[in-house]
């Protein structure tokens, strides 16, 4: 019962209805196909949600039902249709108590209008659904839960691995792995000591070819000083003669040049 009341969702005081010409294709009704200066009724319409349903009731001024066109959907549906070439005319589904039912036109002189009365359907039916989904899920919440908690006498056993005494069977790392101790630094006042790393990409030089070098700090022997041109190798020449050995005649018969 208490379901049953009339709550207003929207009052236009002015709407049209037209009678609607023979359908001539599946497109859809066209507002141009009626005689918009000439409307069949003119009074006001109310919007009334009767628990989930909604129903459009045409009135007169003093409060005479018309028709009336319940909707159980929208968008969609066959009780409310736009018409494809305006925004103010829509054609209503109207049934009378006996279960018949027509197709009539309706319209509003204001755009203002038919946005609200395509705008207050909307909501009513959103609002149907938004309710059915918090319904569904108050009955999921209901429902038994999985219980997990222990029963009286119940008891739970874990076995962990823990080091027994005397146990020295510890795994120690491997030789090369990085995880061994750094020897500690020096102490204080004490400079480490210096090694010699050999270098792999420096040779020595073989003791044959020190051996072979000229020693320049070594004095000439009295043989080689009496004889120069066995020290220096140098040959005399004269001029236009043959060269001699004589070293006096040689410091003799130099040219000058």
């Amino acid at each position: 019962m208490a379901n049953n009341y009339e709550s207003i969702l929207a009052v236009k005081q002015e709407v049209f209805v037209f009678q609607l010409p023979p359908r001539q294709s599946n497109r859809g009704y066209r507002a141009a196909d009626w005689s918009l200066t000439k409307p069949n009724w003119t009074g006001r319409m109310r919007i009334v949600a009767v628990g989930k349903q909604c129903i459009v009731k045409l009135e007169d001024k003093s409060g005479e039902l018309f028709a009336a066109c319940p909707i159980d959907k929208y968008p969609g549906g066959l009780s409310v249709e736009p018409v494809t070439d305006s925004s103010r005319y829509f054609v209503l589904k109207i049934v009378n108590e006996n279960g018949q039912h027509a197709f009539i036109g309706i319209g509003f002189a204001d755009r203002s209008d038919s946005f609200d009365f395509n705008v207050t359907l909307q909501e009513h039916f959103r609002w149907i659904k938004t309710t059915e989904n918090i319904a569904q899920q108050s009955s999921e919440s209901n429902q038994p839960k999985l219980d997990l908690s222990l029963k009286e006498g119940q008891t739970i056993h874990i076995n962990l691995k823990s080091k027994k005494d005397g146990d020295t069977n510890i795994r120690k790392p491997a030789a090369g792995s990085g995880m061994g101790f750094l020897p500690p630094p020096p102490g204080k006042g004490q400079n480490p000591p210096i090694q010699s790393v050999p270098n792999p990409g420096i040779q020595p030089v073989p003791q044959q070819v020190s051996q072979g070098l000229i020693n320049l700090t070594t004095d000439v022997t009295p043989s080689a000083a009496q004889n120069p041109a066995e020290v220096t190798g140098w040959t005399t020449f004269q001029s236009g003669g043959q060269p001699t050995s004589d070293p006096s005649t040689n410091q003799q018969k130099w040219e000058t040049f």
